[in-house]
C-alpha cells in the first residue's frame, strides 16, 4: 500500500479494515474458537488469540444477527416511539421501534416488518441513517437505522409474549429526556443525533420509496 493511499485512509478518506497495513500493530489474531452457549436467538464463543506483541489471550463475546432502528416520522412532525420492559435491566426503557434481522433478510425489509409488527404503522418513503456497533467489546452486533415517513396507521401484530406501549412524542421532548439522562437507550440516541444532523442540515438523508 502507497504511503499516499495509507494517508488518505488515517485521513479519513475510506474506512480502516481489519489486515490494513495500518493495522498491523492492532489487530488479534484467532487461533482457536469454541462455542460455549448456543440458543435461540444468540450464541456466545471463547476464542484463543495472539495479540499483536505475540502474547495469547481469550476473547468471549455473543454472536448476533444484526438489527435495525426505526426512526418514524408522523406528518405533524411526532416521533413514534416505545416504552417496553427489558428483562436484564429490570426497567422499562423509551425507544425507537426496533427489531433483529432474520435470515436472508436485507435491513431495509426487517426495518418496514417490525415497524409494522410492533406498531402498526406502515410507512411511505425510506431513508437509510447509518449503521452502529452497539457493544463491540463483546458482541458482533450492529444495528442499522432508518427513517420512515409518510405514515399511515394500521394493526399490529407482535409476537407472543411481547408487551410493547406505543405512544407519538415530539423531537423536543425527546431530546430534553435524553439531555437529562432520562432516555438511555444507545440506538435512539444515536438515532436522535441524526436527527439533529438533519434538522441543521450537517445531514440530509436519500429518500426512497417503501419496497
Amino acid at each position: 500500500m502507497s504511503e499516499k493511499k495509507i494517508d488518505a485512509i488515517v485521513a479519513g478518506g475510506s474506512p480502516i479494515r481489519p489486515g490494513a497495513v495500518v493495522d498491523a500493530h492492532l489487530i488479534e489474531r484467532r487461533l482457536h474458537s469454541d462455542c460455549v452457549y448456543d440458543g435461540n436467538f444468540l450464541k456466545v464463543r471463547r476464542d484463543q488469540v495472539e495479540l499483536p506483541g505475540g502474547q495469547r489471550a481469550h476473547r468471549e463475546y455473543i454472536v448476533h444477527p444484526g438489527a435495525v432502528a426505526i426512526v418514524p416520522i408522523a406528518d405533524d412532525g411526532r416521533l413514534v416511539v416505545e416504552r417496553q420492559h427489558r428483562y436484564p435491566l429490570d426497567m422499562v426503557l423509551l425507544e425507537f421501534p426496533a427489531g433483529k434481522i432474520d435470515p436472508g433478510e436485507t435491513t431495509l425489509a426487517c426495518a418496514v416488518r417490525e415497524l409494522a409488527e410492533e406498531t402498526g404503522y406502515r410507512a411511505r418513503e425510506w431513508a437509510y441513517a447509518g449503521r452502529m456497533h452497539n457493544a463491540p467489546a463483546y458482541s458482533t452486533e450492529f444495528i442499522e437505522i432508518w427513517f420512515a415517513r409518510g405514515l399511515a396507521a394500521g394493526d399490529r401484530s407482535l409476537d407472543e409474549g411481547e408487551f410493547i406501549e406505543v405512544q407519538l412524542m415530539a423531537p423536543e421532548a425527546l431530546f430534553e429526556l435524553a439531555a437529562r439522562g432520562a432516555l438511555t437507550d444507545a440506538k435512539s440516541m444515536v438515532a436522535l443525533l441524526r436527527l439533529q444532523q438533519w434538522q441543521s442540515g450537517a445531514w440530509a438523508p436519500h429518500w426512497q420509496p417503501a419496497p
